[in-house]
């Protein structure tokens, strides 16, 4: 998990590995969370899958700060 403060927001990137079927490669689903003052603002749901867990964090933070720009 990646965290970030941007404009008054605490931002979240998690990733969560995903076990489909072995023997695949990993898989990582991204989303994102948005906090203010320890609370939670908005929930991203899974965005996407991704090939590492840094991407997918990643992946997360950036739709925070879509969100936070969109409703700030």
């Amino acid at each position: 998990m990646q965290t970030e403060k941007y404009r008054g927001y605490t931002l979240w990137g998690h990733a969560i590995l995903q076990q489909e079927g072995i023997p695949q490669p990993a898989k990582f689903a991204g989303s994102g969370t948005v906090t203010r003052d320890t609370k939670v603002v908005e929930v991203s749901g899974v965005l996407d899958a991704f090939d590492s867990d840094e991407e997918a964090e990643l992946v997360g933070l950036s739709w925070c700060r879509a969100w936070v720009d969109s409703h700030g």
